[in-house]
């Protein structure tokens, strides 16, 4: 176990923008309340840059995970196979998941779900459940 708070899915946020993922954390981190919900943004390069990092995100997820589970959000195309990578090369923490969501409203519903104390599947189900959200 590593830094993540015990009993609590930690969230990692990747896109290839580390302005992105800083600011979808800090949007989903508020709306929650400030609750505290493990939460890692893992964006652009780590000298700068877009793109993605597989350091990065197997760094991020290692901070947030508390022993109940990683949830692991994309943006775009490459990050998603970044990740699904990293997945398939075990170097990801044990019950890391990436969730198929969409990267905002997906990321605001697993942190409000994670900060409710909801376990994986609740978190990757509410996450998941944002693709149906209707803005007209």
């Amino acid at each position: 176990m590593s830094g993540g708070v015990e009993g609590r899915v930690g969230i990692v946020l990747v896109s290839h923008s580390a302005e992105v993922a800083g600011s979808v954390a800090d949007l989903a981190r508020g709306l929650a309340g400030g609750a505290g919900t493990p939460l890692a943004p893992a964006g652009g390069l780590p000298g700068g840059g877009f793109g993605t990092s597989t350091e990065l995100i197997a760094a991020a997820a290692v901070s947030v995970d508390g022993g109940a589970g990683v949830a692991v959000l994309a943006d775009l195309g490459s990050a998603v196979l970044t990740v699904k990578a990293l997945l398939a090369d075990d170097e990801l923490p044990d019950g890391t998941r990436l969730v198929d969501a969409p990267f905002v409203e997906g990321a605001v519903a697993a942190v409000v779900t994670a900060a409710a104390g909801g376990d994986l599947d609740a978190v990757e189900a509410a996450a998941a459940e944002a693709y149906g959200y209707r803005k007209k």
